[in-house]
C-alpha cells in the first residue's frame, strides 16, 4: 500500500519559517516526480513546485525565492523549506508523486496546516 505522510506544518508569524516533510512508502520513490501542492480556505487546490527524478524544479511565481524543494531518495522524503512566510500561504499543503507523463498526481498525501499570521 501506498503512502505519502506530510509533516512539519504549524502555526508561525509572518517571515517566520517552517520546513514541511513527505516521507513516501511501498512506491520506488525515486521513479516517481514529487510535488507541493495548497489549498487554501474557499480556493481550490494549486499547485506550489515540482521536483523532477533529475533535480530539477519548477516553482509557483509567488512562492520563487522564497521557498525551496528537496528530495532525499535514500530516505524516500521530500522537503519544502518555507521561508519569509506571508499569510497569503496559509493554507493545507499536499505532497503529490507522479510518473513521468502523467498528468495527474498517481499519489496524494493526507495534508499538513500551514497556518500564518500577520
Amino acid at each position: 500500500q501506498v503512502r505519502l505522510v506530510e509533516s512539519g506544518g504549524g502555526l508561525v508569524q509572518a517571515g517566520g519559517s517552517l520546513r514541511l516533510s513527505c516521507i513516501g512508502s511501498g512506491l520506488a520513490f525515486s521513479n516517481y516526480v514529487m510535488s507541493w501542492f495548497r489549498q487554501a480556505p474557499g480556493k481550490e487546490r494549486e499547485f506550489v513546485v515540482t521536483i523532477t527524478r533529475g533535480g530539477s524544479t519548477f516553482y509557483v511565481d509567488s512562492v520563487k525565492g522564497r521557498f525551496n524543494i528537496s528530495r532525499d531518495n535514500a530516505k524516500n522524503t521530500v522537503y519544502l523549506q518555507m521561508n519569509s512566510l506571508k499569510p497569503e500561504d496559509t493554507a493545507i499543503y499536499y505532497c503529490g508523486a507522479k510518473l513521468d507523463g502523467r498528468t495527474e498526481q498517481n499519489y496524494w498525501g493526507q495534508g499538513t496546516q500551514v497556518t500564518v499570521s500577520s
